[in-house]
Formats: C-alpha cells, structure tokens, sequence
C-alpha cells in the first residue's frame, strides 16, 4: 500500500479504541481477581498480592493484545473504528517483533507524563512514539470497492 493512500488514525479515535479495550480487559480481569482474591482485594492497600496479579494484571492483557495484533492488526478497539496497526514502510502486516516492540514502547510513551502517547496528535503519520520505536502506523482498513 502506498503510503499516499493511507488513512492515518488520529489522536481522539485512538483513544476510543483504547477506551473499549481497556473495558474489556477490566471486564476479563476484575472478576478474575476477585475470585483469586476474594473481594477483601478490591480494599487492600497491598502494593502486590502476588504472582497471580502480575500474571492476571499484566501477562494475559499484554499476551491478549500481541496476540490481536498478530492475528487481526488491531484489538477489539481498533477494530470497531476499522484500523489496523501495520509496517510503516509497507503498510504490510507487521512483524512479531515489531509488535512486542509496539507493545513495550507503550510504557516508554507513557512514562514522561504520557508524551509519547500524546504525540499522536501532533505527528504527520500519527505515530506515538511506541509506534515510531516499532515501525508501525495506525491506519483506517481500506474499503471494499462496491460491487455493482
């Protein structure tokens, strides 16, 4: 896909996609904690609980997420706006690594007072920087042509 034919996807979409997969996933781990943990977690001032957290809090979301992108290029999110996370340079698939890379940039977004989250709206390509570090842009699917 040549890159003058791509629909970038801007900053207040995103943040809807990011809204609905942060939904889902509260929606998917809240009950497990609570079953793990019973409900005294939700009141606890436990920085940690244990290993089950870390695996309920961070593993499965980040597994959950990669595993999107690696089989439809977007999360649920992303996919009820109709974009898809792809190579910048081919506007192919992007690879696994790229992916990982894409999702452990997130936190180097995030890190200084979220700016590299907010760089979506300012950047030509609407890249964040997670997504410069992976070489990844967010674009709208292309429709398909009606058919006569």
């Amino acid at each position: 896909m040549d890159s003058s034919e791509r629909e970038y996807v801007g900053f207040w979409l995103r943040v809807w996609a990011s809204i609905i997969d942060s939904v889902l996933v509260c929606a998917l781990t809240w009950p497990l904690l609570t079953w793990v943990y019973g409900k005294v977690y939700w009141e606890s001032t436990e920085l940690i609980h244990g290993p089950l957290e870390i695996i309920i809090s961070w593993v499965l979301p980040a597994i959950a997420i990669i595993v999107f992108w690696i089989t439809k290029q977007a999360t649920p999110g992303k996919m009820v706006i109709s974009a898809s996370v792809v190579d910048a340079e081919t506007g192919g698939p992007a690879s696994n690594r790229q992916l990982i890379i894409r999702y452990v940039g997130y936190y180097v977004s995030a890190i200084p007072l979220g700016l590299g989250l907010f760089w979506v709206a300012f950047d030509p390509r609407k890249q964040g920087w997670h997504d410069k570090l992976a070489g990844t842009v967010v674009i709208r699917k292309p429709k398909a042509p009606k058919v006569a």
